[in-house]
């Protein structure tokens, strides 16, 4: 799965902008699946080296963070119940800006 970082956020990652990841499946239901919910607490937990509350509130991004699967907003998918595949691509651009 490839993650890319806009607008800021990637300097909660190390200043890398891009990041090429490998999320283990979660079995439900008999079946291996990962959705947004899982693969945000494990952006938190793996990728994200400072500041996480600059990304996340609770288990979820915070407002202001477009999150986009596969070049779809999140919000027409089911935000954190979309199901995700190996090959997506999720793109996360904070619309917040100072000034």
């Amino acid at each position: 799965m490839v993650e890319t970082y806009r607008g800021g956020l990637e300097l909660l990652c190390d200043s890398k902008k891009i990041h090429n990841v490998n999320v283990e499946f979660e079995q439900q239901n008999g079946e291996d699946k990962l959705t947004m919910k899982g693969l945000l607490s494990w952006v938190r937990t793996n990728l994200i080296k400072e500041r996480p509350e600059m990304f996340m509130k609770g288990d979820t991004v915070r407002p202001g963070v477009l999150v986009l699967v596969n070049d779809c907003d999140w919000e027409l998918s089911g935000q954190l119940n979309t199901s995700l595949e190996e090959k997506d691509v999720v793109v996360f651009i904070s619309t917040l800006h100072g000034g």
